[in-house]
């Protein structure tokens, strides 16, 4: 038995599919931490807030109430990143016409929201500045 035998005995060739099969596995556990790390995001953003709007309920001021909306504002937005990401990932590995057009939808209402959010923040921050000059 040569040497090139000896080691095809030890090592078969993997099964045709292996590797196509590992890649999905893993960009099914990445989208997976990516999802996971966007609801986390939230979760933390609603921890701040909920923190945030009890110290502004103790104080009359409209602009701690601006910072609160202002900070949960942005985790959402950091959010909507990471969910939209996730949605890539699943996209990638099994593209149908279905999942692409599901992934359109949701690209564009996500896109949209994270618009607005930002377009939100903006304007509360300058309002912030704004009420904080006087």
């Amino acid at each position: 038995m040569s040497e090139l035998q000896t080691v095809q005995a030890w090592l078969p060739s993997p099964h045709p599919g292996a590797l196509e099969a590992s890649i999905v596995n893993g960009v099914e556990w990445l989208r997976l931490i990516v999802e996971t790390t966007g609801a986390l995001v939230i979760a933390l953003g609603i921890v701040f807030a909920v923190h945030g709007f009890g110290r502004a309920l103790l104080s009359s001021r409209q602009a701690d109430y601006t910072a609160v909306r202002l900070t949960f504002a942005r985790y959402l937005s950091l959010a909507l990143e990471f969910q939209l990401g996730a949605d890539i990932l699943s996209t990638a590995i099994a593209p149908s016409w279905d999942q692409i057009g599901k992934l359109g939808a949701i690209a564009v209402i996500r896109t949209a929201l994270n618009f607005f959010l930002q377009h939100e923040i903006r304007e509360a921050q300058s309002g912030l500045r704004g009420e904080q000059g006087n």
